[in-house]
């Protein structure tokens, strides 16, 4: 149990690595596989935030003790985090065992680092270790986004790459700023540094401050750095769309984590940098991505500008930054994930059965097997998504906006918030009627409704009523998120006071 950590990590590492040597093994048996491993990360997710909800865990790679060494931070967030990503992972895997895993090669090994990289971005607690965990799930992204081939996949895949290099490179240089006057890149330890900078030092730490803000900018897709997002998402095979709908999320989890704990309010001169840039960021993030859901003509580019949406709320959430407002946006959070990775499915769902002429493309179609259902699904998928009652998305945006008090701040994020709102109905109502009552009287050659695909699919927008029935137990958690987050004392001290371990599991 004192390893267990590192194991959301280890285990997608070590299989990864397992698939890559038996590459020209039997589907069956690399399927098999990954759907163990992918399976396994839900029951760990849940002890780690078991664990985290009795205090902090600290592990310390190697025994080497903070802040010189590797350590691995399983608090109350990074836990939860854990938790959407392998169940989201677990949807996604499931859906492709049918087929879409076998359009190139190595995707179950693919899959597998890019959920390494993915969970060690949020357990990790040094920033140079977040640098190596981002381009660990980089380049798989950069693998599974190509992954069937075609011509716009390379076109949206080499935009992604290009920015996300450019982003790499201010990451090293804020990182290599920030070691060179702190002497240190533990966070927590970085924390107590940045507190006591020097006057004549507090610029160059915060321009490297700035320089992070850019870089978790362009990951998590905020205006003006989120053109690459709506192509690239609407161009990947309908599985890693679906897992792409956490990427955004760990650009915002490292604002979260960044400026909670480097920023707080104990950094003096550079406490709460971002937050004045943060908010107007927000509320023209939510504007953009809603004009371009109105404007999407496919299905698959509809939910990719509904994602930029989603990420423009959490982001006004973080920045009032009050306890009520962050635990609306984890509650947000979780049921956008869920939803987002559901919809991608869906769409996926949808082209094959309307056929490759017509595939996502929001124009008349084919009658499709199964349409009367099918139609029902993306009613209540579209309720969620679009905030009404009495799904989660309803809930998560109420939440946000209680939380934003009165005056005029609150004015504004009521006005986008609602309007995004109503264009995002606006645009979902004129997909459905186009997909599901206009009809083309040309056929076309379309697959049969695949039920192993149903239930992935559904599994995923299954978690919006969910959340509804267990808002209780769900929102005392992310409350208790919040104020930890809020409070990150507690983090600094179980990081820099951590005694190493010794044999027989004591310190």
């Amino acid at each position: 149990m004192n390893h267990l950590p590192v194991l959301p990590i280890l285990v997608p590492m070590f299989m990864g690595a397992v698939l890559l040597l038996i590459a020209r093994s039997q589907m069956s048996v690399k399927r098999s596989l990954s759907m163990g491993a992918t399976i396994l990360q839900i029951p760990l997710a849940l002890i780690l935030m078991s664990q985290a909800g009795e205090g902090i865990g600290v592990y310390a790679a190697g025994n080497w003790m903070p802040p010189f060494g590797i350590v691995l931070v399983v608090d109350r967030l990074a836990a939860l985090m854990l938790l959407i990503t392998a169940v989201l992972a677990v949807g996604a895997i499931l859906y492709a065992l049918r087929g879409d895993d076998g359009l190139g090669r190595n995707f179950h090994a693919l899959f597998q680092f890019q959920l390494m990289g993915i969970n060690g971005a949020f357990l990790t607690g040094d920033l140079f270790n977040l640098f190596v965990f981002f381009e660990i799930l980089l380049i798989a992204s950069y693998a599974l986004l190509l992954h069937g081939a075609g011509s716009s996949r390379v076109r949206a895949g080499l935009h992604y790459v290009l920015l996300n290099l450019f982003g790499s490179a201010l990451f090293l240089i804020a990182v290599g700023t920030l070691y060179g006057v702190t002497g240190t890149l533990n966070m927590a330890d970085l924390a107590v540094k940045i507190a006591e900078v020097p006057v004549v030092d507090a610029p160059l730490v915060g321009a490297a401050g700035m320089l992070l803000l850019v870089v978790f900018g362009l990951k998590a897709a905020i205006f003006p750095l989120y053109f690459w997002l709506p192509k690239a998402y609407s161009a990947a095979s309908a599985p890693v769309a679906a897992l792409f709908a956490v990427m955004t999320k760990v650009g915002l989890y490292s604002i979260l984590r960044v400026y909670t704990l480097m920023f707080s309010d104990d950094a003096g001169m550079l406490a709460f940098m971002a937050q004045d840039w943060l908010w107007p960021v927000a509320l023209i993030t939510i504007a953009m991505g809603a004009i371009g859901a109105l404007a999407a003509s496919s299905l698959n580019g509809l939910v990719a500008y509904l994602v930029v949406v989603s990420v423009g709320t959490l982001l006004a959430g973080i920045s009032i930054g009050t306890q009520e407002a962050l635990a609306a946006s984890l509650y947000y959070l979780m049921h956008t994930t869920w939803i987002s990775g559901g919809l991608f499915l869906f769409a996926g769902i949808i082209s094959r059965l309307r056929g490759p002429r017509f595939a996502s493309r929001l124009v008349p179609g084919p009658e499709m097997p199964g349409s009367l259902m099918l139609s029902g699904v993306f009613f209540i998928a579209a309720v969620s998504v679009a905030g009404m009652p009495p799904l989660s998305g309803f809930i998560g945006k109420l939440l946000l906006l209680s939380a934003a008090g009165s005056g005029m701040l609150a004015g504004w994020l009521y006005a986008v918030v609602l309007g995004s709102s109503l264009v995002t109905l606006v645009a979902l109502s004129r997909a459905g009627s186009t997909l599901f009552w206009r009809r083309d009287a040309a056929p076309d050659a379309g697959e049969p409704l695949d039920p192993l695909r149903m239930t992935a699919m559904l599994a995923l927008l299954l978690s919006s009523p969910l959340l509804v029935v267990f808002a209780a137990p769900v929102l005392e958690y992310l409350n208790a998120t919040a104020a930890q987050l809020l409070n990150p004392d507690e983090y600094i001290q179980q990081v820099l006071t951590l005694q190493p371990f010794a044999p027989g599991g004591q310190p």
